[in-house]
């Protein structure tokens, strides 16, 4: 993985879990991973298990995105011909309502 973010940055986004109260256009994401056309949107991270909840969008399908958890050391593993995965490091924290991919995977269809 590219850009791979430290502990201490992890540490800041919120635990799993705490924003499962939260409508989706509510949830802030706090990290975006990106890999051609797939993005992955992350909104919560357990540092003991590794893993994050968020929205995952895969070859550009937004039909089949959906809300879901990600480990980390998956994403880590991630080699195709030299490409890895990269963390957007100009990425902003912002609702998810606010990220145009992401409405529009929730937009219904017609």
């Amino acid at each position: 993985m590219w850009n791979e973010p430290l502990p201490d940055h992890l540490r800041k986004l919120p635990l799993l879990y705490a924003t499962e109260g939260l409508a989706w256009p509510e949830k802030v994401i706090h990290e975006h991973f990106f890999l051609g056309a797939c993005d992955w949107f992350m909104a919560e991270f357990c540092p003991d298990r590794r893993l994050f909840f968020g929205f995952v969008i895969l070859h550009g399908d937004l039909v089949n995105a959906e809300w879901g958890y990600v480990s980390l050391d998956e994403l880590r593993s991630v080699n195709l011909h030299g490409l890895e995965i990269d963390r957007d490091l100009h990425w902003t924290p912002q609702p998810a309502a606010a990220i145009s991919l992401i409405r529009a995977a929730h937009r219904p269809p017609g």
